[in-house]
């Protein structure tokens, strides 16, 4: 008979693992609460997900930083369950995803792509290529010129923000779509939206292009974008942010202008008591930022591998 021994008692070998359990509990929360004694992404998850329930009830002034091709992906629908159930409370999001989901939301599509499609028949039949998901140029370009004719409608004597801007295209699109999505959701559930890279998108490609045919002279005022994100630090008891598709230096940037700005304006009044809360806040966020710097080479260099 094979004895075995006892297991050598390590400060380190603490907490074992436990192998999801299969049950009647079909639901994703049910599932997500067995991932917690998983490894590797399982893990990683429900973490995540506790991390949120945690924010919902802690009355956490939560923002999501999203970035990337999440609408083509088919995230547009979560995304719009998210914020229409208000759990979240500041969205930051970049250009090029606000104009996937205006895309999607004027009733067109993205579409998945072949292994056997090349580059060059992509390019020769003007459909344009992200990873494995596909999309019309040409009702890319149909799009941006709907942002245009939009902007032309604005008043065009003052600028504005971004957060203004994508509300009221919220509410235009909210008028003739059929179904939601992040702007339309974002409008109707009265949820700000940010956008610190507008330039980088179709959107300020439509309004560019009509400014070029001298039918519009719109600008965007970012300061007050600032103004906006730093009355909503002000007022926050405590903020969480969660990054999708890696959206996290957006929220970063931002809360580091409105602490600052919350900095300054503690020293002009003499408000001595809450200054060193907020210079703590801003070191923090400052710390948070360099971290997130410092490992976006890492990150690229484990994409290029995979």
């Amino acid at each position: 008979m094979v004895t075995q021994r006892k297991p050598k008692a390590s400060k380190y070998l603490i907490t074992p693992t436990r192998p999801v359990q299969v049950d009647r509990d079909r639901s994703v929360a049910g599932l997500l609460e067995k991932m917690e004694g998983t490894g590797f992404g399982g893990r990683q998850l429900a973490e995540a997900h506790r991390i949120w329930l945690d924010m919902l009830g802690d009355n956490t002034t939560i923002m999501v930083a999203g970035s990337g091709a999440l609408i083509p992906a088919g995230m547009r629908r979560l995304l719009a369950y998210v914020i229409k159930n208000r759990f979240v409370d500041v969205l930051v999001l970049s250009g090029s995803l606000l104009f996937h989901d205006l895309h999607e939301t004027l009733g067109r599509q993205h579409f998945q792509a072949h292994p056997s499609m090349t580059d060059a028949e992509l390019e020769s039949a003007q459909i344009g290529r992200m990873w494995d998901v596909l999309a019309s140029e040409e009702e890319y370009h149909e799009a941006s010129e709907w942002v245009g004719q939009f902007t032309n409608q604005l008043d065009q004597s003052r600028p504005y923000s971004t957060r203004e801007y994508l509300h009221l295209l919220g509410r235009e699109l909210a008028e003739i779509a059929t179904e939601d999505g992040v702007l339309t959701s974002a409008y109707k559930s009265r949820v700000p939206v940010f956008c610190p890279t507008m330039a980088d998108s179709g959107i300020s490609l439509g309004i560019a292009a009509s400014r070029f045919e001298k039918k519009n002279n719109f600008q965007f005022d970012l300061v007050q974008d600032v103004l906006d994100m730093t009355q909503i630090a002000a007022k926050a008891r405590v903020t969480g942010v969660i990054n999708i598709g890696g959206g996290a230096a957006l929220v970063e940037h931002y809360e580091i202008a409105a602490y600052r700005g919350l900095v300054g304006q503690a020293q002009a009044l003499g408000l001595t008591e809450a200054l060193p809360l907020l210079q703590q806040n801003l070191q923090q966020e400052e710390q948070t930022a360099q971290r997130l710097e410092n490992a976006a080479p890492m990150m690229l260099q484990k994409a290029a591998i995979a």
